[in-house]
């Protein structure tokens, strides 16, 4: 499972900064990353946001001032956000939190052409979800 690598990077110290939001995390490779809760919100590892396999991501909008209401700790390989805006099921386990401070760049990147490509726009409120379906019957 991700974030059981015995090579894998373990957070040393683990601050969340309401202000600025963004996720103060320092591994034990020395290095520190500033994660802000948008990018986490926008690469959430949950289905909700990943979709259920390759092309079936669910591009997110409407999260530059989005907050982390808690964070919960799972087991000794992951944290649970909750988000203002509800999002509870991402599971960030340590190693997909190295790979979101290290490749921030790339990552905004990534989705600044999502969303130009989706004709989006970054603040727009995230369509309601009455009428979408992944499949599940609920």
């Amino acid at each position: 499972m991700a974030g059981l690598n015995k090579d894998t990077p373990t957070p040393q110290a683990l601050t969340l900064h309401g202000q600025s939001r963004v996720l103060e995390i320092g591994f034990s490779d020395g290095q520190t990353f500033r994660i802000p809760f948008e990018l986490m919100r926008v690469y959430s590892p949950s289905a909700e946001v990943q979709g259920h396999g390759p092309g079936q991501e669910v591009l997110q909008t409407g999260q530059r001032e989005v907050d982390i209401m808690g964070l919960e700790q799972v087991g000794n390989y992951a944290v649970k956000p909750t988000f203002s805006d509800g999002h509870d099921t991402g599971l960030f386990t340590w190693e997909y939190l190295h790979f979101l401070g290290s490749q921030q760049t790339e990552l905004w990147q990534q989705y600044e052409a999502r969303l130009q490509a989706a004709g989006a726009d970054r603040d727009a409120p995230m369509p309601s979800k009455a009428g979408s379906s992944c499949g599940h019957s609920h």
